[in-house]
């Protein structure tokens, strides 16, 4: 389609540049004193308007002679060979209304005077011609720049979503691997409870696969979910794992990241709850402060125990996952005191925000 014709405000714009030219034109005329406005209007402004129409067709010229592909020679020699065509063309056509112009008697010397300036008014069209199909390639030029940066904004969105697939594929496997650790310790001494942990393993997943297909969840079924993934593990620790949690109405309904708080939830068991003697409380703690959501898991943890053995990928798959997400408008802090530790996150709540609603209320506390 013509980039120009295909926008009514650019073709506006086009005819007017003419118009404005034709003016020009008019007034010079009636500057030397040989016509009044009216009779040098009626012979000027349509032939401009003719020859704006007629220089149109520079875009198809411009098209078949692309800068980019066209050697310069080329690309002169067609552009000289379509502007010359074009101006002669037109100059038969106001040959023959200057005419019928002059034989009228609105401007008796039109005819005259135009074929004295007959080679004038010949190359001045050709200039013309060569100016708008000027504009043609710095039009074609832009269009491409604009396509060239839609493209790389698509590669960067899909880059993205291929990061996050990545990502949230990265989040069963290093729970499962868990779990069914954890199930084949209880087999041989507590076989029982390990059938009661295949059984919720099961719903877990269930429920896990449904809620991570989607984009985004409230907060509420995060919760639930982080829950019952505390439920499996409180197989294996019984009264040495104890899960708080407080949120705020308000926050319950925030969409997150679906599988946000699992592997969070994971790390506080494995590195603190597994590593006390005497285990301890997990807190999930939720709050919304304006337009910003406060996220908080804490557990304890042994002074005496060294360092963590594991290679961090839970905390660091949440922030590659805010950062993907969210950019700068998140966080993720990380605090590790001498009994506890604690990870932050905020995220980003905009008002009348309220997501995906939660599929079912829940407690304020659990023990």
């Amino acid at each position: 389609m013509h980039p120009i014709l295909v926008d009514r405000r650019r073709l506006f714009l086009y005819l007017g540049a003419w118009v404005a030219m034709a003016g020009l034109v008019v007034v010079l005329m009636v500057a030397r004193g040989s016509v009044t406005w009216l009779p040098a209007t009626l012979l000027v402004l349509p032939l401009d308007l003719a020859y704006a129409f007629v220089c149109l067709g520079a875009f198809y010229v411009c098209r078949a002679a692309p800068l980019g592909s066209a050697g310069l020679s080329r690309v002169a020699l067609t552009q000289a060979g379509a502007g010359t065509l074009s101006a002669s063309i037109w100059l038969a056509a106001a040959g023959a209304w200057t005419r019928v112009v002059a034989e009228s008697g609105i401007v008796p010397e039109a005819l005259a005077g135009f074929q004295e300036q007959r080679p004038g008014i010949f190359a001045g069209a050709i200039v013309l011609y060569l100016l708008v199909a000027t504009l043609h390639y710095l039009m074609e030029a832009f269009e491409a720049s604009r396509r060239a940066e839609t493209q790389a904004l698509q590669f960067q969105v899909l880059s993205r979503e291929a990061e996050l697939r990545t990502l949230r594929a990265q989040i069963h496997p290093h729970f499962l691997f868990n779990a069914l650790n954890s199930i084949s310790a209880l087999i041989t001494a507590r076989p029982e409870e390990a059938r009661r942990a295949c059984i919720l393993l099961g719903d877990f997943l269930r429920r896990s696969l449904t809620l991570g297909a989607r984009d985004s969840v409230s907060l509420a079924d995060e919760l639930k979910l982080a829950e019952d993934l505390l439920a499996i593990e409180k197989v294996r620790f019984g009264d040495r794992l104890r899960h708080e949690r407080r949120a705020d109405e308000a926050a319950l309904a925030c969409p997150v990241p679906p599988l946000l708080l699992q592997p969070l939830v994971e790390n506080a068991v494995t590195h603190g709850i597994a590593q006390s003697l005497d285990g301890g409380t997990v807190r999930l703690l939720a709050e919304r402060r304006g337009e910003r959501l406060r996220l908080t898991i804490e557990n304890p943890r042994d002074p005496d125990t060294p360092g963590r053995k594991g290679t961090g990928i839970g905390i660091e798959n949440v922030r590659r996952r805010l950062e993907a997400l969210y950019g700068r408008a998140a966080e993720l802090r990380v605090v590790a005191g001498p009994a506890t530790f604690r990870v932050e996150l905020v995220l980003p709540a905009p008002e009348g925000d309220s997501g995906a609603r939660p599929a079912a209320s829940l407690p304020a506390n659990r023990p």
